[in-house]
């Protein structure tokens, strides 16, 4: 791309310029020794065309919504229409997520994903013994497609577009007259991640990436606009991985999707164009842009040139963005309105397609309704006031930005090749590898902290006495005693018969080879609670004991 003359040319310029700098500095020395970014890629004084050398301009970034997809996976990207305004929400009862939904609606909120309490997420009804203190805590509690209708009382579910759990949402919809091939969402069903960081799993990896296949095969047969995983980097961030580990585990446990796939049987190109990511935006702004734009490039290579897809749309990462929750801080809690701005404006100079930003409060308790209005305003006033979705990638082309992404892709590939080595991403999981690089991250990134190597206003740096927060949401303790009451209430006025019919379907179907999504579905729609289509699954399939890491 560049003449080579002008890159020797460039090359004597700088070096010129750096003798002067460098007698300069022996009486003004720099802030530190040495720059580099959070994943410890080394950062030089400027960067200059000569680190570009061997840049192509077709091979490498190409146009946007054209492979390699560097530039971004839409022609015209935001002067089409903006990414999908989606903040993550759930507390409560349904009643209470739904009031907050719909209040986001009103505020110019285009999109929904639903936070789930944490005895949904892992399986058990609210009633459980090991449910108490945590049901409504931090998510919506969830035992039934009972709740399921209060949840989404008023939202019209043919206009827009929803993260969360497939069986229960397609029966909801249907119930307002909205037929599956209508649905516009996400499924939240990564597990491999959670073995690796989050820990919110209940079956072992094999039954777990059955269950993975088969909504693949189900939706696109009945389900075809529906994003059928939505593979996650952003928990392995914020279990304390790199950015380069992001991108390199996200995309190694693609791969191993992608495989299980095949070997169920599907093509690559039935289910490719529906796989979707989601990943962090953490605190160094030009890192994580150029983050965005290699993890763009590497899996447009790996679907081309790995699995042979043929589809360019299989080919095209497109992904969900959150602001990094674990960079808030519990002290001066208003700075984090400031974090959170410039973690948005580098997922929109990244190409996301859509965005949850994090309210000030979420080291501290649940958002507010304050709160939640300043961190979706924090989105308008980028899209509306900045001007920055005007023009497709518009950092494209700053040396420092491609040589970041350049970086970025070829110490991810290493790491996958390191993987594949291993023997895929279950196996690496299983033998806790990559639990053990997220938690050496972690560790080195805490120390540097508690050094003071690293700055975070408020904690290690421009401390100031604060009194204690006020009006901060709390959750009703009485949420566990409502629940266990309409649950009880449930049972005696559904058809027992018929939901204990459905059951031993679906356990049927488990022990077998079958899809497990009739079933599941068919389990939902006679009332049976999560908890007891989760305990069934259960008793075929076991739970899930992770490994010990040191």
């Amino acid at each position: 791309m560049f003449d080579p003359k002008k890159i020797q040319e460039i090359e004597n310029q700088f070096r010129s310029w750096d003798e002067k700098v460098e007698k300069a500095l022996r009486k003004n020395p720099e802030r530190k020794e040495e720059f580099q970014t959070t994943s410890g890629i080394p950062l030089k004084r400027v960067f200059t065309p000569a680190d570009l050398a061997n840049l192509d301009y077709g091979r490498d970034l190409g146009f946007p919504g054209e492979h390699p997809y560097t530039r971004g996976v839409q022609p015209t990207q935001y002067r089409g229409r903006f990414w999908t305004m989606r903040q993550y929400a759930g507390f409560g009862t349904a009643e209470d997520t739904n009031r907050r939904y719909r209040y986001l609606l009103e505020q110019g909120q285009t999109g929904l994903s639903v936070a789930f309490d944490l005895p949904t997420q892992i399986g058990y009804d609210s009633d459980h013994p090991l449910s108490q203190g945590e049901v409504g805590k931090v998510g919506v509690a969830i035992d039934s497609l009972r709740d399921m209708e209060v949840l989404f009382d008023q939202i019209p579910l043919d206009r827009v577009s929803t993260s969360m759990l497939l069986a229960l949402y397609i029966a909801v919809a249907q119930k307002q007259g909205v037929m599956p091939d209508k649905l516009n969402g996400t499924t939240q069903n990564d597990i491999l991640k959670e073995y690796a960081s989050r820990g919110t799993y209940i079956f072992p990896p094999k039954p777990s990436m059955r269950i993975m296949t088969n909504i693949f095969e189900y939706c696109a047969q009945e389900v075809p606009i529906w994003n059928t995983i939505s593979i996650s980097g952003y928990h392995m961030r914020e279990a304390g991985c790199t950015a380069v580990q992001e991108v390199a585990f996200t995309l190694a446990n693609a791969i191993a999707y992608v495989e299980a796939a095949l070997e169920a049987g599907l093509d690559v190109d039935t289910f490719g164009p529906r796989i979707s990511f989601f990943f962090n935006a953490h605190l160094d702004l030009l890192e994580e842009i150029a983050k965005f734009r290699a993890a763009r490039r590497l899996w447009a290579k790996i679907m081309k040139e790995r699995f042979r897809a043929k589809n360019p749309r299989s080919w095209m990462l497109r992904f969900h963005t959150q602001t990094a929750g674990c960079t808030l801080t519990a002290q001066q809690s208003h700075n984090n309105i400031i974090r959170v701005a410039w973690q948005a404006l580098a997922a929109v100079l990244g190409g996301t397609q859509s965005l949850h930003t994090n309210s000030m409060d979420e080291a501290l308790a649940l958002p507010s309704e304050q709160s939640v209005q300043i961190a979706l305003r924090t989105q308008q006033l980028i899209a509306y006031e900045s001007g920055v979705a005007d023009t497709i990638d518009p950092l494209g082309g700053s040396f420092l930005v491609e040589k970041l992404t350049d970086e970025i892709e070829e110490r991810a590939r290493a790491y996958i090749e390191k993987i594949d080595g291993i023997g895929g991403s279950v196996a690496a999981i299983e033998n806790g590898f990559i639990q053990k690089e997220i938690q050496e991250s972690a560790y080195r990134y805490q120390k540097e902290i508690e050094a003071g190597e690293r700055a975070i206003v408020g904690v290690n740096k421009f401390q100031q006495e604060e009194s204690p927060p006020k009006g901060l949401l709390k959750v009703d303790p009485k949420v566990r005693e409502l629940q266990v009451q309409r649950l009880a209430e449930l049972r005696s006025s559904r058809d027992g018969k018929k939901a204990k019919t459905a059951l031993e379907e679906l356990k049927r179907t488990a022990a077998g080879e079958g899809n497990l999504m009739g079933p599941i579905l068919n389990c939902v729609r006679s009332y049976a609670t999560l908890g007891e289509i989760c305990d069934t699954l259960r008793g075929v399939f076991g739970e899930y004991e992770p490994p010990a890491t040191v």
